[in-house]
C-alpha cells in the first residue's frame, strides 16, 4: 500500500502502545531505574490523521510527579517518535530525575554508520564506516555546530534513521551487539534534578525510522520524503504546504558601509532600491531586512556592528518617528508582491543598564558568559529563556515589532554558545538541580517560536520562522518543526567548491534550506560587483534562493538580465529540489576543484527531474560518466540540456556528459520515456 511501509516496525509500535513499559526510554527516579512507564494511567488520548497516529498518555508516578508520553507512529513509513514530559503537579518538590535517555536496539547484522558532521569547522563532512564503539556529542548548547544529531544505521535488514530533536546539549553512543545495533542518546548532559511544584520539563524528540532495503539512496529518500511530509512546517496559518521561495537583500545598494551582517538601509535608501528591482521586473518573494535597524539599549545609533542587541525597536534616526518609514517600506513591498523578513536575536542582550532603564528589563535575567575570555563582555550576555518572566518580556517586544510593521517572516539568529551560562544558573539553584536551566530554556525557546508563528499568522504572515545560529547551529529535528534554515552555513558563501560539497552532504538530511548571501565581490568566484555567472547560479539552486545584495541602483550598468536569468531558471526547476535526491559523484574537500560534481533530483511520482553537473575550475577532463541509480534494467530516460537542447538517452548502464571547458555547469531535464 505504501512506498516505505515497514510491517515489522508497525508491529513493534503496536507492542509499545499496548505495553508502555516496552518504550525504549530509561531513567532514574529517586534512585530507582525505570524502563518505559510501568505506572498507573491517569489519562489517555488517541488522535489519527491518515497514516499518522499519536497517543498522549499521562501516568501517575507519585503524589508529586506525573509523566506524559507523546508517542507517534507513521504507518506509511514504519517510523516512530516520542517525547516525554515530567511535571510536578503536587505541592512539594518531586524526587530526583536522573540520566534520562533513549536506549534502543536496531535489528540487523553487519551494520554501517552513515551521517554527516555539523557546521563550522566540520562543514558537513560525511562519514561512513562499519559500526564500532561510536560516540558523538554536542556540548556547546547549539546542537548542530560541529556534530549532527541525525544518523543512518545500515544493516542486512535494511536499517534505521535515528534523530534527536533537542536544541541544547546531546550525546549518542552506538555499538553492535549480537546482530543488533544498540543506540543510547542522552541530553542536558549530566541531568540530575528534582522539580519544584508546577515545574515541567521535557525530553528531546526521539525519532526511529526503520526501513527495509539496504541501499543508501533508498534510505536518503525514505528520510527526505518523511521529512517533507511530516516535519516541514506549514507555509501559513491556513495550513498550505511550504513551497520554494526566494529572498533578496538590498543593503548593498545604499552606497553606505555594511559591517559583518549589519545593514545600512535607512529611510532614504529603501525605495530607490526596491523601485529599481520592480522597474526591471525582478520578481522575488521576500525582502531580507537584517541586523542594525535598532539603537543600542542606551539609545545610541550605531552603524558598525550587529552586536548591540536587546532593544527590539526601530531606530528613529534611521527610520523616522516610531519607525514609520520602515512600515511604509513594508507596505510598499506588499503592494508589489514582496514580503518582508526581519532579523532578531532574542537570546542575547547588551548594555543591560539601558534595557533596565528604557525597556523595563530585569537585570537578573542577564547571564554573563566567559567573563575572563571575552573582552567585549557587553556583547556576550545570555537572555535567560529558562525564566518565564524573561520569556514574556522578550515576546512582548518582539511581537510588537512584528505586528506594528506587519512583518511576514521572523528570522532568528543566535551568536553565542549558552552551555556555560546554563551551568552557572544550575549552580545557583543548588544541589540536585543539574540540567534544569537547559531543560527549561530549550522548552521555553520552542514555545517562543510557536508564539512568533502565532503572531505572524494572526495577520496573514508566515507559518514558520527562520533558524539561524551563526549559520547552521540550530537545525535539530524539533527546531525544524517550526523553522527552516535560510542559511545552512555561514561558510559556503566563500567558494562554489564548498557550496557544492555541502549540497552533496547536507541535502541528504535537511531537504528544505538555502545557502548564504554573498558578502564580498570575490565570493563564489563571481563577476565584479557580485554578479553571479551561470556556474555560481546553478551551484546555488536550493529550495530557498538567496539573491546577493547587488548594487541595483548604485551601479547604473548593473546587469539585470543576468540577475533575472538565475531567478527565472531557478523558478523553472525549483519544484524538483525537494524531491528525491541522488548525489552521483563523491564528496570533495572544499579546496578540491580538480574533478566533477553531479547530483540529480527526481519526482518519483512523475518520473521527471533535473540533473546538475559541474566541471570544476581545475578539472582537466572533459567527459563525465554517470550511472543513474533510479534507472532499472530495460528502462530508458531522456536528458535534455537546458542550454543547447541536446538530448541524451539514458539506460541502466553508464551515460557520458561532455563539457566544453572548466568551470562549466550543465542543467539537464530528466524524463522517463
Amino acid at each position: 500500500m505504501f512506498k516505505y511501509q515497514n510491517l515489522k516496525a508497525d508491529a513493534k509500535y503496536e507492542s509499545w502502545k499496548n505495553d508502555f513499559s516496552l518504550i525504549p526510554f530509561k531513567y532514574l527516579y529517586d534512585g530507582k531505574e525505570f524502563c518505559g512507564f510501568p505506572f498507573e494511567i491517569r489519562s489517555k488520548k488517541i488522535e489519527t490523521d491518515g497514516a499518522k497516529e499519536t497517543q498522549t498518555v499521562t501516568f501517575f508516578v507519585d503524589g508529586n510527579l506525573n509523566i506524559t508520553l507523546v508517542l507517534t507512529h507513521y504507518y506509511d513509513y514504519g517510523a516512530t517518535e516520542f517525547t516525554v514530559w515530567f511535571e510536578n503537579a503536587g505541592k512539594e518538590n518531586s524526587g530526583v530525575i536522573e540520566d534520562a535517555k533513549l536506549d534502543t536496539f536496531i535489528a540487523g547484522a553487519n551494520p554501517y554508520i552513515r551521517g554527516v558532521l555539523g557546521d563550522h569547522k566540520n562543514q558537513y563532512r560525511p562519514y561512513n564506516w562499519p559500526l564500532g564503539n561510536e560516540y558523538f556529542e554536542s556540548l556547546s548548547g547549539r546542537p548542530t555546530h560541529e556534530y549532527f544529531p541525525y544518523f543512518n544505521i545500515e544493516n542486512d535488514c535494511g536499517g534505521a534513521m535515528i534523530a534527536i530533536g533537542w536544541s541544547g546539549r546531546w550525546s549518542v553512543m552506538m555499538c553492535p551487539q549480537n546482530d543488533q545495533s544498540r543506540v543510547i542518546a542522552r541530553y542536558a548532559m549530566g541531568l540530575k534534578t528534582y522539580l519544584k511544584p508546577k515545574e515541567k520539563i521535557r525530553t528531546p524528540l526521539f525519532f526511529i525510522g526503520e526501513y527495509t532495503i539496504r541501499d543508501e539512496y533508498y534510505a536518503t529518500n525514505y528520510w527526505r520524503s518523511w521529512f517533507m511530509k511530516y516535519n516541514l512546517p506549514k507555509a501559513d496559518g491556513a495550513g498550505n504546504e511550504l513551497k520554494p521561495f526566494s529572498t533578496c537583500s538590498i543593503a548593498g545598494d545604499t552606497g553606505l558601509e555594511n559591517c559583518d551582517g549589519s545593514i545600512s538601509e535607512n529611510k532614504y535608501s529603501w525605495k530607490t532600491s526596491l523601485q529599481k528591482l520592480f522597474d526591471n521586473d525582478v520578481q522575488l518573494d521576500f525582502r531580507w531586512f537584517d541586523a542594525g535597524y535598532y539603537p543600542d539599549p542606551t539609545g545610541v545609533t550605531r552603524n558598525d556592528y550587529w552586536g548591540y542587541v536587546g532593544a527590539w525597536v526601530l531606530d528613529e534616526n534611521k527610520w523616522g518617528k516610531n519607525g514609520e518609514d520602515f512600515k511604509k517600506s513594508v507596505d510598499y513591498a506588499h503592494e508589489n508582491g514582496m514580503k518582508t523578513l526581519i532579523w532578531v536575536e532574542p537570546e542575547r542582550v547588551s548594555y543591560v543598564d539601558g534595557l533596565v532603564k528604557n525597556y523595563g528589563y530585569n537585570a537578573e535575567w542577564a547571564v554573563p558568559r566567559f567573563p575572563k575570555e571575552y573582552p567585549f563582555n557587553e556583547l556576550y550576555i545570555l537572555n535567560d529563556f529558562s525564566n518565564p518572566n524573561c520569556l514574556e518580556w522578550t515576546k512582548k517586544w518582539v511581537t510588537k515589532l512584528l505586528k506594528d510593521n506587519k512583518i511576514d517572516l521572523y528570522r532568528e539568529d543566535f551568536n553565542r554558545d549558552p552551555a556555560y551560562a546554563w551551568e552557572q544558573q544550575d549552580r545557583k539553584e543548588g544541589v540536585n538541580r543539574w540540567g534544569i536551566t537547559e531543560c527549561k530554556a530549550v522548552a521555553g525557546h520552542y514555545q517562543f517560536w510557536q508564539d512568533m508563528i502565532d503572531c505572524t499568522t494572526s495577520y496573514g504572515g508566515c507559518g514558520f520562522v527562520d533558524s539561524c545560529a551563526s549559520g547552521g547551529g540550530r537545525n535539530d529535528l524539533q527546531s525544524l518543526r517550526y523553522a527552516v534554515p535560510l542559511l545552512r552555513s555561514d561558510s559556503d558563501r566563500t567558494t562554489t567548491a564548498l557550496r557544492l560539497s555541502m549540497s552533496s552532504s547536507f541535502n541528504k538530511w535537511i531537504p528544505f534550506h538555502g545557502a548564504c548571501h554573498l558578502e564580498k565581490d570575490a565570493d563564489l568566484e563571481c563577476l565584479q560587483d557580485g554578479r553571479m555567472d551561470t556556474y555560481a547560479w546553478r551551484a546555488s539552486y536550493l529550495p530557498i534562493l538567496n539573491v546577493m545584495g547587488g548594487r541595483f541602483s548604485q551601479d547604473e550598468n548593473y546587469d539585470f538580465e543576468t540577475l533575472k536569468f538565475g531567478i527565472n531558471e531557478w523558478k523553472k526547476i525549483n519544484k524538483y529540489l525537494t524531491q528525491d535526491f541522488y548525489p552521483l559523484t563523491g564528496w570533495k574537500e572544499k579546496t578540491d576543484t580538480s574533478g566533477f560534481t553531479a547530483h540529480c533530483y527526481m519526482d518519483s511520482e512523475t518520473d521527471e527531474g533535473i540533473l546538475l553537473a559541474f566541471r570544476m575550475e581545475n578539472c582537466q577532463e572533459s567527459t563525465l560518466s554517470l550511472k543513474f541509480p533510479f534507472v532499472k534494467d530495460g528502462e530508458k530516460y531522456l536528458l535534455t540540456d537546458f542550454d543547447t537542447e541536446e538530448k541524451i538517452e539514458v539506460t541502466a548502464s553508464e551515460t557520458t556528459i561532455v563539457f566544453d571547458c572548466p568551470r562549466q555547469a550543465k542543467l539537464l531535464g530528466v524524463k522517463k520515456l
